[in-house]
């Protein structure tokens, strides 16, 4: 059986905090010793509830973090945002910006991801401007965080595009590289 097939015949089901938990677990478990897998579980409280698959993203975003403005305001830190989208792709990380007019009022976006975007470029950016939101690919992420261009310090939210199916309706958490 491919996993398209398998795939295609279950109804989409929410991510739970307990998924994430079993992805780090697997990933992680091999390696570490017990005390450092008991270092990496996270509580339920860390986690929002998760989109029940009814609302849009705008409309998620609204009902997750109602006091948006007010935490858009205060924010002052450059190289850094207030939330952070992590999406399986750089499609997918448009998709979104774009779906999200209605919730982002005068704030700034950054698209953190490598399809026509030097990371150089992205890096000046960061270093000179001020963004409220950034969404982008884990591994644009992760190469902005190893050089010191995005600080996470001041990430109030941070929202990972899980239950999302790309063509090969592969989710985030399915893709090897991530």
């Amino acid at each position: 059986k491919k996993i398209s097939d398998v795939l295609q015949k279950s109804a989409p089901k929410p991510g739970v905090p307990a998924d994430l938990q079993n992805l780090l677990s697997q990933h992680f478990g091999e390696n570490r010793s017990v005390i450092e897998i008991e270092e990496l579980k996270l509580s339920d409280s860390c986690f929002l509830p998760a989109n029940d698959l009814t609302h849009s993203f705008s409309s998620y975003l609204k009902e997750i973090c109602p006091k948006w403005a007010k935490l858009r305001r205060n924010h002052k830190e450059k190289k850094s945002v207030v939330m952070l989208v992590l999406c399986s792709s750089a499609l997918r990380s448009l998709e979104l910006i774009k779906s999200m007019t209605a919730f982002k009022g005068d704030c700034r976006v950054i698209k953190l991801f490598a399809k026509h975007i030097k990371i150089k470029e992205q890096m000046n950016m960061l270093e000179k401007g001020m963004f409220h939101i950034g969404v982008g690919t884990p591994g644009r992420v992760k190469a902005l965080v190893e050089q010191d261009a995005l600080c996470l310090n001041s990430v109030k939210y941070m929202i990972l595009d899980w239950n999302w199916r790309d063509q090969k309706l592969r989710r985030m958490m399915d893709i090897p590289e991530v």
